[in-house]
C-alpha cells in the first residue's frame, strides 16, 4: 500500500480509469465475438449487421484510449476480410 498523498490520489484514479475502460474493452470483445461466429454460421445480412457494429464498437475503443488506433484498426481489417469471405462465398 503507498504512504504517498500522490501516489494514493493516482492508484484511486487509476482505479476509476481502470473501471471505465472495462466497458469499451467488453464490448468491443462481446461485439467481435458476436460477429466471429456470425460470419461462422454463414447468415450474410446477420454477418453484414454483427460486423458493423463490431466495427463502430472498437471505433469507440480507440476513440476514449481502451484500445490503441492502429489495435483497432487491425481488428477491423480482419473482421472484414472474413466478412468479405463469406460474401464472395455465397455470391
Amino acid at each position: 500500500m503507498a504512504n504517498i498523498k500522490s501516489q494514493i490520489k493516482r492508484n484511486r484514479q487509476n482505479e476509476k480509469r481502470r473501471l471505465r475502460n472495462r466497458v469499451y474493452k467488453g464490448r468491443a470483445r462481446t461485439s467481435i465475438k458476436k460477429a466471429r461466429l456470425s460470419i461462422e454460421d454463414g447468415s450474410l445480412e446477420e454477418a453484414r449487421k454483427v460486423t458493423l457494429e463490431a466495427v463502430s464498437a472498437l471505433d469507440k475503443a480507440a476513440q476514449k484510449g481502451v484500445l490503441h488506433k492502429n489495435n483497432a484498426s487491425r481488428r477491423k481489417s480482419r473482421l472484414m476480410k472474413h466478412l468479405a469471405a463469406l460474401e464472395k462465398e455465397s455470391a
